[in-house]
This record gives C-alpha cells, structure tokens and sequence, in this order.
C-alpha cells in the first residue's frame, strides 16, 4: 500500500463527492462509512492492472487528499493477486488518474470567479461548494458503459455493469469493504456472452477494449487534441454516437471545459435556470453561447445543473434512459 496526497488548487470537497457518486446510477456507489472516507476499485490506465484506493480529505475546503492505494497484478477473481507499490510500477500514473477521477488535475481557483458575473453560477457553486466533476474511472470504462446503457433504462445498465463487473473484475477490499472492479480491458475483450446484452453489444465491448489497449481512449492524448477533434474521432468507435462522444471526454477522460451540445435534459434546465423560452430554449448554438461565459470550466457547470435538475426530479429520474 502507498500513500498519496494531492492538494487540491481551489476548493473541493471529499464529502461532497460522495454525495454525488451516491445519486450517480452508473457508479452504484453505497457509501459504508459516515461520509468521510471514499472507497475505490477501479482498472489502472495501464490495461491490465487494477487499483484498490481509500480516499480522504483533511479539514476544510481546500483540505489535503490522501489515498491509501494497492495496484493489483493478476487473473480477476484470484485473491491471491499480487501488489506493485513501487513508482517504477506506474504510482505516478496512479496518482494521475486518481487525481483526473476527482478532477483534482485541473485548477480551479479561478471556478469561484464565474460566480461574479453569472448569478445563475453564483447560485449553483452556492448550493453545490465544493463539488467538482466525479468522473468514470477512465474513457475506457466511460465508453463500456455508453454501449451498455443505449437505449435502456439507466438501473438496468447499471445492474448489468455491477454484474460484469461480480463476475469478471477482480475482488478486492478497501477499507474493510469488498469490492468488484470493472474488469480491465484485457479481460473485457475475452467477454463471449453477457447476460441481458444482445451480441452486437457484446462485440462492441470487445472492440472498445481493443481501442483501449491500442491507446485510442488515452484519457491524456484526447485532452490534448482540440475537443471537436477529440469528439470526431471518439465518434469514429463501434456504438459511439455525439452524445456518447461528449460523454466519454467530459466524464472519462475528465476535460473540464467542454459543453454538451447533445444532452436535451442539460439543454432543459439551463433554459429553465436561464428563463428561455422557445425557440433559444432547444437552441444548441444559443445555449453553447451561454456556456462561453463559463469558460473554462464549463463542464463543471453544467455537472452543477445537471446534480439541480436530478435532484429537483427525485430518484425516478436516476433511472431513465441514459439518453
């Protein structure tokens, strides 16, 4: 086991985070402690290696992060998994993507600012402080669960991904806790049958874990291209429509400044929060106008008014379709 700390650059909130991964149907997170230790399981950028991490903040806002993290080496299922811990072994690209699942990679001194001008962002970091993005684990996973949840029920996608993941991901314990990994893509490619997924969904699993090992869904590399370029060829993968393209680089691969131009129930309450009305309500082109303002972070706001929206819904809301 190796120690982590991350300082976060402008406020964050460990708690609040919990919050939102306990609201967040793709996570099926339950949190087990009184809501100041984060537990994770989760594949390692690398491929083929899993990462188990306990998760905590010191007091206050813009308190310290450390997580206590084990990188696992082995077949899933096998308690006898061995451990790397040594930076030779990739903790430094552990702590990446731990720092990237938390948006703890991105500055956000200046998120408070965006407040002064726009009090409909003033009203969200007000009721949300401290809550940034809590991303899937990496683009990979992000991608795995966009072709598992099209066109059903968000609650059945996620029971069929928690049984991917009892079934073919590693076991590990965090905290006193056990816990089932998505399985990394090495394993996912060997997958010939899923339980309630038809064939063509199954095939397109096995083809994005080809993508991934082949370095396709690099969460670094489609950060790094401009984001219609990264959307373009994240589009270019078997089941990945606009929508799942945006969803992939805003919430896997973690890109703090991109606005959804596909996503109707965003669209909905930023026109609400906005007080439009037909047409610039279902206007993409307005509405992406309205996030320049946001820039550049205009991912996290939009995460604000989604958690609004979900909240103001209830939990029948969490189980509609992804789409």
């Amino acid at each position: 086991m190796t120690a982590i700390v991350i300082t976060p650059r402008g406020p964050f909130s460990l708690a609040a985070s919990l919050r939102f991964l306990e609201g967040f149907t793709p996570a099926g997170y339950r949190d087990a402690s009184d809501g100041r230790v984060l537990r994770l399981a989760f594949p390692a950028d690398d491929g083929h290696s899993t990462v188990s991490a306990e998760v905590r903040q010191a007091e206050g806002s813009e308190g310290t992060v450390q997580a206590d993290v084990t990188v696992h080496t082995g077949n899933p299922g096998n308690d006898g998994m061995g451990t790397a811990t040594a930076e030779s072994d990739g903790m430094s690209a552990v702590r990446a993507q731990l720092a990237r699942i938390l948006s703890l990679d991105v500055d956000g001194n200046g998120f408070p600012r965006l407040a002064e001008a726009d009090p409909v962002v003033a009203q969200l970091i007000a009721a949300y402080p401290g809550l940034r993005p809590v991303c899937f684990y990496s683009p990979y996973e992000a991608a795995a669960w966009a072709v598992i949840g099209h066109r059903i029920r968000m609650v059945q996608a996620a029971g069929i991904k928690a049984r991917i993941a009892e079934h073919h991901g590693p076991r590990v314990t965090v905290a006193g806790e056990s816990l089932h990994a998505f399985p990394t893509p090495l394993d996912l490619r060997g997958l010939s049958r899923v339980p309630g997924l038809p064939e063509t969904k199954v095939e397109r699993l096995r083809v994005l874990a080809d993508a991934a090992l082949a370095g396709d869904l690099d969460a670094a590399r489609l950060r790094a291209m401009p984001a219609e370029d990264a959307l373009a060829h994240l589009r270019t993968l078997p089941g990945i429509g606009p929508f799942s393209a945006e969803l992939i680089l805003i919430r896997g691969a973690g890109h703090p400044d991109v606005f959804p131009r596909h996503e109707r129930r965003l669209h909905a309450s930023m026109a609400d929060a906005y007080g439009l009305g037909d047409p610039d309500a279902s206007d993409a082109r307005r509405l992406a106008g309205i996030s320049d303002h946001w820039a550049p972070y205009r991912s996290w706001v939009a995460l604000l008014l989604r958690t609004r929206r979900e909240e103001q819904a209830g939990p029948a809301a969490r189980g509609r379709s992804v789409r």
